[in-house]
């Protein structure tokens, strides 16, 4: 079946880092060229972080994230990362990746309406960044 599947999350100290694994099953990266990681906080909508064209690495970073997060993925093993660094509390959130044909760019993927990505999403997974 076709599957994201996210790790790699769990509790963290302020300043702390972790790193986000999605691993796609049933379908390859190659066939959504848009692969992205949002969150969504409590109460909150959910974000678009960090997306990537698969085809030839261009990124986009929101500027909450920019400077301490990267993103990166392995085609061959079907899989994008999310390095996360120096970690604050506001960063807490349901982590999620998503898999997208891009129509238009990341940028676009990213800061559009994630309800209306065409694709695949994870189940999302628990990041907690607290003392």
């Amino acid at each position: 079946q076709l599957q994201l599947v996210e790790s790699g999350g769990g509790l963290v100290e302020p300043g702390g880092s972790l790193t986000l694994s999605c691993e796609a099953s049933g379908f390859t990266f190659l066939d959504y060229d848009g692969l992205g990681w949002f969150r969504q906080a409590p109460g909150k909508e959910r974000e678009g972080l960090s997306c990537i064209n698969s085809i030839d690495g261009s990124t986009y970073y929101a500027d909450s994230v920019k400077g301490r997060f990267t993103i990166s993925r392995d085609n061959f093993k079907n899989t994008v990362y999310l390095q996360m660094n120096n970690l604050k509390p506001e960063d807490t959130a349901v982590y999620y990746c998503a898999a997208s044909e891009l129509h238009r760019t990341v940028r676009t993927m990213c800061t559009g309406r994630w309800e209306l990505l065409p694709g695949y999403w994870g189940q999302g997974i628990q990041v907690t960044v607290s003392a």
